[in-house]
């Protein structure tokens, strides 16, 4: 029997030794600005452009050809969000496109990615939006951009990619894995005794991880002494999560606390908590604050989670085209990092419902059928 738990732990646990790793190859969001101190004010600019009410284009005849490709089948609704705030505001902006969205399972094969890269490729889109999540998509990504077309949009990453230098991507957009992770860890420390011991669930070996998780267990240990007693990777998949938490909760009858580096995650802690009686004992984060967390966070079942202005995300990336497409790409900075708060439990609704409205300002409203090509020709040609 025993035989059969290992064998069991060892096809969704393992070590955190190469996530250590992957944030080596990145400069932080403070790295680059300092090397580059031109986009300091061009980056306050456009986030205030982000922030602020549409401003309609007119004249423009050609249709913008999008194509997209993201992790999006997941609790999360963090990618659909992205995708429909992108279309909204480019109505918005009175500016005619064509979207091919495609959504895949997180983590998937690199082969599997190639190929619908080429697919999206086929179609000559003017821009392509994907999510980096690995060094290993460095050379997929490096023959578009040598090609000069689509421009590259990297979406979830506010970390310049070292070795490309001065030769980035048309934009990196997203929310910083670093600066909420330690939002997440500087709650933790603050609410719970130091030298704390906690559980590390990361999501797939890769940048995501990395940043967050890393982050969080560097920062916490600096200001706590707080240790992981175990760290295991789960592919942000809910039902490993749950398993993994009941496995911990085996071994550690005693643990308090559990950090998730993803919602998916988060929410199989939770299961697993729930069935054990033990929501009261072990606290637990989330990632992100959509919708699903923030309805856990309500229900007293999340602990605390760092949300982002979710659907700026979206808005930057249709703000970043507008530009461009008028001749003002000089105006697009290389990194668009967007405003996230914490929020935890008990929070006060009606404040709640201040926030959501924001972050969710054009997703609650508008969404886009993300089985399907999306297109918009023009407020003066309908």
């Amino acid at each position: 029997m025993m035989r059969i738990l290992w064998v069991l732990a060892i096809c969704f646990y393992s070590t955190a030794l190469l996530a250590q790793t992957e944030g080596t190859g990145y400069w932080t969001y403070q790295e680059y600005m300092s090397l580059h101190p031109e986009q300091i004010q061009k980056s306050a600019t456009f986030a205030a452009m982000v922030r602020a009410e549409a401003t309609p284009v007119d004249g423009l005849e050609k249709r913008v050809k999008i194509a997209i490709v993201y992790p999006g089948k997941q609790i999360s609704d963090y990618w659909w969000r992205s995708v429909s705030s992108l279309e909204a505001r480019l109505r918005a902006r009175n500016i005619s496109y064509e979207i091919h969205p495609s959504f895949t399972e997180p983590g998937i094969a690199l082969r599997a990615q190639e190929k619908l890269i080429a697919q999206a490729l086929a179609n000559d889109p003017d821009y392509l939006i994907f999510t980096l999540d690995a060094l290993r998509h460095r050379t997929m990504i490096e023959r578009i951009m040598e090609r000069g077309r689509p421009k590259l949009i990297l979406q979830n990453i506010t970390t310049p990619v070292r070795d490309w230098e001065d030769r980035q991507p048309f934009l990196y957009v997203g929310f910083d894995h670093v600066l909420g992770s330690r939002l997440l860890s500087q709650h933790f420390t603050t609410f719970y005794p130091p030298k704390t011991p906690y559980a590390l669930f990361y999501g797939t070996r890769g940048y995501v991880s990395a940043m967050r998780g890393d982050t969080f267990q560097n920062e916490s240990r600096a200001k706590s002494g707080a240790l992981a007693l175990e760290a295991f990777y789960l592919g942000f998949n809910r039902q490993k999560a749950e398993r993994a938490t009941q496995r911990m909760l085996e071994i550690y009858p005693d643990l308090s606390f559990i950090f998730a580096c993803s919602t998916d995650i988060a929410l199989g802690v939770v299961d697993a908590l729930k069935k054990a009686d033990k929501l009261e004992q072990v606290g637990v984060n989330g990632w992100g604050g959509g919708e699903a967390e923030l309805q856990a966070v309500s229900r007293g079942e999340l602990d605390f989670t760092v949300m982002r202005m979710n659907d700026d995300n979206g808005v930057a990336m249709a703000d970043a085209i507008a530009l461009d497409i008028q001749g003002r790409t000089s105006s697009v900075p290389t990194i668009y990092s967007g405003d996230m708060i914490l929020i935890e439990k008990g929070v006060d609704e009606s404040y709640l419902k201040d926030v959501k409205k924001r972050a969710f300002r054009y997703s609650d409203h508008w969404r886009t059928k993300i089985e399907q090509i999306v297109t918009f020709d023009g407020k003066n040609k309908e």
